[in-house]
């Protein structure tokens, strides 16, 4: 299985195997990895340092958004680009990075990460096919540090604060983003679009704004787990991703 590397990672170097749990692999920035993820389109995900990603986790990094097609015809009419008008050359490339994880980013055994896609019906928008079919593009999910993930969520964001704790079995629309010191209440809902401003309790399906959180609530900070400590226990008996 291949594993995503840092953007300070050389690919050549990137991957060494535990001694004490084979299953798990290890990047050069601390990144443990099982090998019972599935892990789509490894280039296009990039992995911050002392992340964990548990078995049966599915990161769809295939998912990523295109560049438009060019024109295959142009009128005899109408005056030829030259160079310093040549679209392909003044157009900034798109970004290749689907999914973006930062430093101790835990993801528990079971959750599902997928780019938010955003439906388009304008004839400018680059457009592909979701799963349903509709026309749209997929948009980056960006995952800040100090986020705590935990078994059978589905993430389907443009983003997550840092110091976030998402339930189990929660959901998290496309395009919904969580602020910093965000908790997620298991098997919440949170809808397509949604904003939660930092420091929210969000619950219910669909989710609200159920309160504040208070100090050492949040993920690495005491109430939600301290991810450093999960980091060196993964794959461990009794740690983060142990399945016996």
């Amino acid at each position: 299985m291949p594993v995503p590397t840092s953007s300070t990672t050389s690919a050549s170097k990137t991957t060494r195997q535990t001694s004490s749990r084979p299953d798990w692999v290890e990047t050069e920035t601390g990144n443990k990895v099982s090998r019972r993820a599935r892990l789509h389109g490894t280039q296009h995900i990039t992995l911050g340092g002392r992340c964990v990603i548990s078995p049966g986790v599915c990161i769809r990094g295939d998912l990523v958004r295109s560049s438009p097609p060019l024109a295959t015809t142009t009128s005899s009419a109408q005056p030829q680009p030259t160079d310093k008008q040549s679209p392909t050359k003044n157009k900034k490339p798109l970004p290749t990075t689907s999914i973006s994880l930062g430093r101790y980013v835990i993801l528990s055994p079971h959750c599902t990460l997928t780019p938010p896609f955003r439906p388009s019906s304008s004839p400018s928008t680059i457009t592909i096919s979701s799963s349903s079919g509709a026309p749209g593009t997929y948009l980056p999910l960006r995952i800040a540090d100090h986020v705590l993930v935990h078994p059978h969520a589905s993430i389907s964001a443009a983003s997550i604060g840092s110091h976030t704790v998402i339930g189990s079995h929660a959901t998290l629309q496309s395009m919904c983003i969580l602020k910093d010191s965000c908790t997620v209440l298991p098997g919440s809902v949170v809808p397509a679009g949604m904003v939660v401003p930092p420091n929210c309790i969000v619950g219910g399906k669909p989710a609200r704004i159920l309160g504040e959180r208070g100090i050492g609530e949040g993920a690495g900070e005491g109430g939600g787990g301290d991810l450093r400590e999960m980091w060196r226990g993964a794959g461990k008996e009794g740690g983060v991703g142990w399945t016996g």
